[in-house]
């Protein structure tokens, strides 16, 4: 199976195909969760504390009424006891009034009680629906049809004003739903200057061809969380900034403790990479000493971003030399891998060049609280720009190669010859 990923201003859409006759609907692509879900209702969905949003083109909403094929998920399957992740796998069916009989049987048809499902800041409130879901094939002219695909159908949600299809490892996810769990999937997303650009998509492969013939990658494994098992853990042991010896960081980023907290998570739902402190601040003042150019300190204030500086912007005779003096930033990670992160992917420029400069900001965020729940850290989807990332769920392990994502879309027939 290969979907076109379209890039947008904080993540990577994919257009599920919903529903008789289709409906499209484009939700984030996020491998951070396991829930897919859609906004529905034309009129009834609101979204709380979205005014970002409110002229996005991006949104669109399902209409179950208006699909022969859909109907609501009954409260005794595994989806519905997953969703509501009870201690006692009969409450959802008790909320929904099965009697005792039906209930030790598990012959209850009556619908699914509504569910909330939680993010790091948002809040989505719906009810799981079953329908039709076609996907396209290794050939983009062949679809597939999926029948009885299991999702949310969400009216209301707080600061997700978007779908999302969840490609985590829990039973409810898109790939464990389409038996890829088994083998795994990949990704390469394209740099963030084709954001918005209607006529080149990312690649996104699941299946055999994802993981065949990728042993030239290079591999780290993935760490098991036992409180977290659904979600993809790496371990990062250092990072080096040019050509100065290699920060050390903390063992939470590569080892849990007893509650699970730790590790470090690959997460394209999350656009920035979180670090923690001190890592962070000293990863700042590596980069402070190593820079020669001018702070912009009103960009600072303004973005919310930690580390801006005044570049200069090189006429076209010289683009070889530009950024050569912005320091390398590499990631190490377990079983010895080292990945050179592109240098769009943590310095970007803030906006147009003006009097022969631009300005140019570290995309790299703190862990917030400074308390340590959950993971240690988080790799980003936009320092995974310009890399194809496998993972292979078989050998459990994520393997790493920068590559130019815009031709492999290209390759992959992603890309609309302009006419």
């Amino acid at each position: 199976m290969v979907e076109p990923l379209k890039e947008v201003r904080d993540g990577y859409l994919i257009s599920l195909n919903l529903g008789t006759p289709p409906q499209l609907i484009p939700v984030f692509m996020d491998t951070g969760s396991d829930l897919t879900w859609v906004p529905c209702g034309n009129l009834s969905f609101d979204c709380m504390d979205c005014d970002d949003y409110r002229n996005n083109k991006v949104m669109s909403t399902f209409s179950p009424s208006y699909s022969s094929s859909s109907f609501r998920d009954s409260c005794s399957t595994s989806f519905c006891i997953d969703i509501h992740s009870s201690d006692n796998t009969f409450d959802p069916c008790t909320i929904s009034g099965c009697s005792l009989p039906t209930l030790i049987k598990g012959t209850c048809s009556r619908p699914c009680p509504s569910f909330a499902y939680t993010y790091g800041v948002g809040v989505v409130i719906g009810s799981l629906t079953r329908d039709t879901l076609r996907v396209h094939g290794s050939n983009p002219n062949v679809t597939r049809e999926i029948p009885k695909f299991c999702f949310g159908c969400v009216g209301s949600t707080y600061r997700e004003p978007i779908g999302i299809a969840g490609f985590g490892k829990g039973p409810l996810s898109l790939p464990s739903q389409l038996g890829f769990l088994q083998k795994g999937f990949s990704h390469c997303f394209l740099a963030f200057k084709f954001a918005n650009n209607p006529n080149i998509s990312s690649p996104l492969v699941m299946g055999d061809p994802a993981t065949f013939s990728k042993d030239h990658f290079q591999f780290t494994p993935m760490l098991r969380c036992p409180m977290y098992p659904n979600y993809y853990y790496i371990g990062l042991e250092a990072i080096t900034v040019g050509n100065s010896s290699a920060t050390e960081v903390p063992l939470s980023l590569r080892e849990f403790d007893s509650l699970g907290n730790g590790g470090m998570l690959i997460d394209s739902g999350t656009t920035y990479t979180h670090l923690p402190e001190p890592l962070y601040s000293q990863l700042l003042s590596v980069l402070q000493s190593l820079v020669p150019y001018p702070r912009a300190k009103d960009v600072e204030a303004r973005t919310g971003f930690d580390l801006c500086y005044i570049t200069p912007c090189p006429n076209s005779s010289l683009t070889d030399n530009i950024d050569v003096l912005l320091p390398t930033i590499t990631f190490h990670f377990l079983n010895n891998v080292s990945l050179d992160l592109p240098q769009g992917n943590y310095f970007y420029a803030m906006g147009a060049p003006s009097n022969s400069s631009v300005v140019k900001c570290l995309l790299f965020q703190s862990m917030d609280g400074g308390d340590s729940y959950g993971p240690a850290g988080v790799f980003g989807s936009f320092q995974q720009q310009n890399v194809e990332v496998v993972y292979d769920l078989q050998k459990e392990r994520i393997g790493f190669q920068t590559v130019d994502c815009a031709s492999a879309a290209a390759s992959q027939g992603l890309h609309k010859n302009m006419s």
